[in-house]
């Protein structure tokens, strides 16, 4: 029974500071919380608390805040995650089905998430290293101008627009509509690099005086599959770090200059989508990054199905309202793959 008194001791100190933001004392958690016990035993399960390095005392006053590991324990102890109101799913669900393409699913997102849970949102763009061909379309825009466009599953359209040696207006249109055809035929469902080794034997199988166009597109094709691309991600809701300055013992620099470092971000990210994308919360020194360890960031993987493509997260000080923005970032990436899906 002790055990279980001390969590909802530290259950409660959790709850008073991250409201308050100010040290929690034993006479407050009785005033505030149906503990069922005196100010002696409140004060024995504090003592029992900070000995095992669960909370701490940041002055000398009667008042303690949870560490690192008592926001870890807090965390792991959570019996569920409270879902969010169906009014907030609703309103969740409105804001992100506006979005016209993959560009406005992103923006919307991040600011959707920096909105709900007033912390730094981050979200990653769709990766390339796992996305497979959905469709190739042959759009002709002049007489000897083609449009070359590649859709992926994850969304991402690539456009590129050739010069080609034959005239679109006469017997090009037959070679576009059986062009097609092969392309989709050779690439559809294939992950990125599958698909621009398939495009190889494509040229070999039309007559000469049709194989210089099929050459340019297949040309066009493979430049925007194998090409070098830097994963991308959006930030959204900086400005929520100076509401939370008191929170940070040095100052928000080192943490601003860490956000700024975008591959510190898409490993964290990365690394979540490829442990199976369940929600992750790395708390204070549990991040292996220095300028990121006096805060926290709650992160999960998003995609189509089982398919997971990117992450999407929070990140703010350790003094984090864990159990609504766990629920939020839950929320947000669940819609955002039925998007992707449909």
């Amino acid at each position: 029974m002790s055990e279980d008194r001390r969590l909802r001791v530290l259950r409660a100190i959790v709850q008073d500071y991250v409201h308050t933001s100010e040290p929690v004392g034993s006479k407050a958690l009785l005033e505030r919380h149906h503990l069922g016990v005196s100010a002696a035993t409140v004060r024995n399960d504090m003592a029992a608390l900070e000995e095992d390095g669960l909370i701490a005392a940041p002055h000398t006053s009667a008042g303690r805040v949870p560490t690192d590991a008592g926001y870890r324990l807090f965390v792991d102890r959570l019996s569920q995650i409270k879902p969010m109101s169906t009014a907030e799913q609703r309103a969740i669900a409105h804001f992100l089905e506006g979005a016209v393409d993959l560009d406005d699913v992103v923006d919307r997102t991040v600011r959707l998430l920096a909105s709900l849970t007033r912390q730094v949102a981050v979200v990653q763009y769709p990766s390339l290293s796992r996305s497979s061909v959905r469709h190739v379309e042959l759009v002709p825009i002049g007489p000897q101008r083609l449009l070359v466009v590649l859709i992926t599953t994850t969304g991402r359209v690539e456009q590129r627009v050739i010069e080609v040696p034959t005239d679109l207006t006469t017997d090009g249109e037959r070679v576009l509509s059986a062009l097609r055809t092969e392309l989709n035929a050779a690439t559809a469902g294939r992950t990125l690099a599958d698909a621009s080794s398939e495009l190889a034997g494509v040229p070999e199988r039309f007559d000469a005086e049709a194989r210089p166009v099929v050459r340019a597109v297949v040309g066009a094709l493979e430049d925007s599959l194998v090409e070098e691309r830097e994963e991308r991600l959006v930030l959204a809701g900086t400005a929520n770090l100076a509401r939370a300055g008191g929170d940070f013992t040095a100052s928000i620099g080192p943490v601003l200059e860490a956000l700024e470092e975008h591959v510190v971000l898409l490993r964290l990210l990365g690394t979540v989508a490829e442990e199976g994308g369940s929600l992750a919360v790395r708390i204070g020194h549990e991040n292996p990054y220095a300028g990121l360890q006096s805060t926290s960031m709650v992160s999960t993987g998003y995609g189509s199905g089982t398919d997971l493509v990117a992450g999407l997260g929070v990140v703010g000080p350790t003094r984090m309202d864990y159990p609504s923005t766990m629920a939020a970032v839950r929320a947000v990436a669940t819609y955002v793959s039925r998007i992707l899906a449909d």
